[in-house]
């Protein structure tokens, strides 16, 4: 039967603490380097949801290592290996307090903004007589702050950004430049797999004064894919658009009435459910990567996680 890891709590050599996040637990050692475990946990409406889906966390691990390692040439980032196939090791950032989200085309929260009359995000001006799913001329450039756990993020504008010195304007200026150049090449990969990058967010922090890329990148979780095939055709006859992402478990969600909201229960994720999603996030991996996904022996995650992680700090 396949395992779903939801819970991790490791003690590695030189461990000085941990942080539980929505998805990722991470392992502060020695003030240095930081351990990531992508547990299979799932979040949507900044809601973690009750069951875990099994292999969604090596899917992220290895789909965010891979464009980690196909981006070194646009900015410097945080990996430095990638020892069990669930866990990121990297240098420890001090992280900007904002993620930089990018979008090339009007949907998902945006459009629906749009659509209720909003015609400015995040201090960005939006044309009229947008519809849902159309190509903006240039992809924009929308941050959000980073949300403590159960709070929502909040949409920013660069010069609140810079107002509350969040960041310097030198340094947003690089944050930007970088959130632009990473999702030109996201772009470009995507392309070549029958794929359109819709939108994204990066994190960034500071480590030794320089800026490096931190986190996930171009992973279903933190991105929106469409498929190319059948775009325009979907666009004109006004139809939803088929896509790659996270979205398919928020409309689930949203068809069992459950939007996040106070009062509101998460509908029940039966095995059949789990093993859908499970399933769909395969499909996103081997679409994106354009590699066949292999599955890890799931049967001691924990012992295989702490074994193969102790020696990779013991090196």
């Amino acid at each position: 039967m396949k395992k779903a890891l939801t819970k991790t709590d490791f003690n590695f050599p030189g461990q000085k603490s941990v942080y539980h996040g929505k998805v990722r637990d991470v392992y502060n050692i020695n003030d240095d380097v930081l351990v990531m475990v992508a547990t299979d946990r799932i979040s949507a409406f900044d809601v973690v949801l009750p069951e875990g889906i099994p292999y969604k966390g090596q899917m992220l691990n290895q789909i965010a290592a891979k464009f980690l390692d196909a981006t070194t040439d646009i900015c410097p980032n945080w990996k430095l290996a990638t020892p069990d196939p669930m866990v990121t090791v990297g240098v420890m950032c001090q992280g900007f307090p904002v993620e930089m989200i990018v979008r090339g085309y009007l949907c998902g929260s945006a459009w629906r903004a749009y659509k209720s009359g909003v015609r400015e995000i995040c201090g960005v001006k939006l044309p009229e007589g947008m519809r849902e799913n159309e190509r903006f001329p240039e992809p924009i450039v929308t941050p959000t702050t980073k949300a403590e756990i159960g709070e929502h993020d909040a949409d920013i504008s660069k010069e609140e950004i810079l107002a509350k010195g969040l960041a310097t304007p030198e340094e947003y200026e690089l944050l930007e430049k970088y959130t632009l150049a990473l999702f030109k090449r996201g772009t470009e990969i995507a392309a070549e797999r029958g794929l359109i990058l819709v939108d994204t967010k990066y994190e960034f922090g500071k480590h030794g004064g320089k800026i490096y890329l931190m986190d996930e990148i171009h992973t279903p979780d933190s991105s929106r894919y469409f498929y190319s095939e059948g775009y325009e055709e979907r666009f004109a006859k006004g139809e939803p658009q088929k896509q790659l992402s996270k979205e398919f478990v928020r409309e689930w969600l949203m068809e069992n009435d459950f939007q996040g909201k106070a009062g509101q229960k998460v509908p029940e994720m039966t095995p059949a459910i789990v093993d859908g999603i499970s399933e769909r996030y395969i499909e996103l991996y081997e679409h994106i990567t354009g590699e066949k996904f292999e599955k890890g022996d799931t049967d001691n995650l924990l012992s295989r996680i702490e074994k193969n992680v102790t020696e990779y700090l013991n090196k």
